[in-house]
């Protein structure tokens, strides 16, 4: 990936949606089937079908039908009415996630020499 020019935050790259007819019948056709069905389980709840073995497995297979459903539209949403959007992102390095200035990357000596570093061990809030 080259830095041609782009800072960040730049539109690399953006394709317009094709917003396809046979998408928009699929997706009201597949909202209908929703439709139906959420009234089915709300139905079942209502009637107590839950309350049997079977009717609580039918139940559970209309709610996966239902979620699989709102997977499809929501699916063909996205690849046919949202645009195909590259934003260009600064690629940071590890010390300036930690807030760290270029300079103190190798962080700063802890004593003068091994004396003070002993006196340090011995006494924490020496020359503080």
């Amino acid at each position: 990936m080259s830095s041609s020019g782009s800072t960040y935050g730049d539109i690399h790259r953006y394709e317009p949606a094709r917003e396809s007819t046979a998408a928009a019948i699929a997706i009201v056709l597949l909202t209908v089937i929703e439709v139906v069905f959420v009234f089915l389980f709300t139905y079942g709840l209502i009637s107590g079908w839950g309350l049997s073995e079977t009717g609580n497995m039918y139940l559970g297979a209309v709610l996966a039908v239902i979620f699989v459903d709102l997977a499809f539209i929501l699916a063909l949403y996205r690849k046919e009415f949202l645009p195909d959007v590259m934003i260009v992102k600064k690629r940071r390095r590890k010390y300036e996630d930690l807030y760290i200035r270029e300079e103190d990357v190798d962080g700063t000596t802890f004593g003068d020499g091994a004396w003070d570093q002993v006196k340090r061990a011995i006494y924490p809030y020496y020359k503080r």
